[in-house]
């Protein structure tokens, strides 16, 4: 690696002393001003040896470095569950349960009424059989989870898992349903092809050896056209053990919005083994997954060793669980749940809301200075910001120069001087492209006042030829001596 030049070093001398710059942040202790100083400095410190030019805020990035990175945001997505934003917020009940929770301790493995240890997915199991019609249900920390321990419970090392071809998915962050069963030690076998497959290719399937049948819902994207799938009802038909992988998830009933989306009390109708689903998506609660099922399937999953790793916490447990206690009653789950809310609300609703954002938005954009325009923008580092005037209001310095020729005629009738001088206004309105040289360069003397700084870095007019006439603006020659 070379050695920084001396400008780079120079500007490296410049930077302020670590105190210096920790002292000049207010409202903090100093162990975090002397932290975010500390991660300022080294940052400009590697763009300054990278070749960055130009000035930067120190202050203000070091203010920036204390904000927590995790923000409340508005979601003008038009995407309800947005993975990115955090997906599905938690309703008045769930948030309330892990505010209490929160606050100090609670029985999560703890039997209350004999005073031993018990299971702490024993405050959900009962909710999630009584929701969906399973036997029991076990709880991990997210949906992928729940299909890998699922996965890991029924199958695992010497055996194999059937699934379709036309559902071997790529769920977010570039995780794929043949990594989830390679990770849990099974040996996968794709059957049919990716647009048809017939439950008679899962019964070769099993002839053939394969032991488990993984079903999984093409819940972010579609196949349409001459495809073909075999139903949940057949594939628990062929005598093996059915995962069924859901998705989302859905337990309330009557929404026409997500008639797309399997049921899960439908799925363990069906007679499914086990049934696995997202906590944080259209049931709208924390981030879990969720795995129900028969009492032996939901057992084995319970005694693998990946359930202690896959655990959830105290937290998202209390979410869970009063969110799962509004599925009691589904007109109460479709008003107090936000994302079933969102999801039904009337046109007349979503309207009313989007007229008072666009009012708030309006109010809030009225409120701030108007930028200047692209003409009346100073390019010298010698003078001071631009001003949030607007260039109809404000004497620009000699040196601010329009980018073009049409930018110029439009920032000469924006001008002051404009109106006093007889030329600038016959050259505005001339159709010629070019306009005159001295006008162009730099503002006529004339238009001298309280808005112009004192700069004089505009590049002066070319000395005219002798025996030809001076060309240039009329309303800025000097007279003759």
């Amino acid at each position: 690696m070379s050695a920084p030049g001396d400008e780079v070093r120079d500007r490296l001398r410049a930077l302020p002393a670590t105190d210096r710059l920790a002292a000049r942040l207010e409202g903090v202790t100093p162990a975090e001003a002397g932290a975010a100083a500390r991660a300022v400095l080294a940052a400009r410190r590697t763009e300054l040896l990278a070749g960055a030019d130009g000035e930067a805020d120190l202050v203000a990035r070091a203010r920036e470095h204390l904000r927590p990175s995790l923000r409340r945001v508005l979601n003008a997505t038009g995407v309800v569950v947005h993975t990115n934003l955090g997906r599905a917020p938690l309703a008045a009940a769930a948030v309330a349960a892990v505010a209490e929770a929160a606050a100090g301790y609670v029985n999560l493995e703890l039997d209350l009424a004999a005073g031993v240890r018990g299971r702490r997915d024993v405050h959900v199991a009962g909710l999630l059989a009584e929701l969906t019609g399973g036997q029991d249900a076990v709880v991990v920390n997210n949906g992928a989870a729940a299909t890998l321990l699922a996965a890991a419970a029924l199958a695992g090392p010497g055996r194999a898992i059937a699934v379709s071809r036309g559902q071997l998915v790529e769920i977010g962050g570039g995780f794929r349903i043949p990594d989830v069963v390679a990770q849990a030690g099974a040996r996968l076998v794709e059957v049919g092809t990716t647009n048809r497959t017939r439950a008679a290719d899962f019964a070769a399937a099993l002839a053939d050896g394969a032991d488990v049948i993984l079903r999984v819902h093409q819940s972010n994207f579609r196949t349409v056209g001459f495809v073909a799938e075999a139903t949940v009802q057949e594939l628990c038909g062929l005598g093996a053990p059915v995962i069924d992988d859901l998705g989302s998830g859905v337990l309330a009933a009557g929404p026409g919005v997500l008639d797309g989306e399997p049921p899960v009390r439908e799925s363990i109708a069906a007679g499914v083994t086990l049934a696995c689903f997202s906590g944080d998506k259209l049931l709208g609660g924390p981030q879990a997954g969720i795995i129900v099922g028969t009492a032996e399937a939901v057992a084995a999953c319970r005694r693998h060793p990946l359930a202690r790793a896959l655990r959830l916490g105290r937290l998202p447990m209390a979410a869970l669980a009063a969110t799962l206690a509004l599925y009691r009653d589904p007109r109460r789950a479709l008003a107090e749940v936000p994302v079933l809310a969102m999801l039904t609300a009337p046109a007349d609703v979503l309207r009313a809301r989007a007229q008072r954002l666009a009012d708030a938005a309006g109010a809030a954009r009225s409120s701030r200075p108007p930028r200047a325009s692209a003409a009346a923008r100073c390019r010298c580092s010698s003078c001071p910001a631009p001003s949030w005037r607007s260039a109809r209001t404000a004497r620009a310095p000699r040196h601010w120069r329009p980018a073009c020729a049409s930018a110029t005629r439009r920032w000469w009738r924006a001008s002051p001087a404009a109106a006093s001088s007889s030329t600038p206004a016959r050259w505005a309105r001339t159709s010629s492209t070019r306009p005159p040289r001295r006008c162009a360069r730099r503002w006529p003397r004339s238009a001298s006042g309280p808005g112009a700084p004192p700069c004089r870095t505009a590049r002066r007019p070319r000395a005219r030829r002798p025996g030809r006439r001076r060309r240039g603006c009329p309303g800025t020659r000097r007279p003759r001596s």
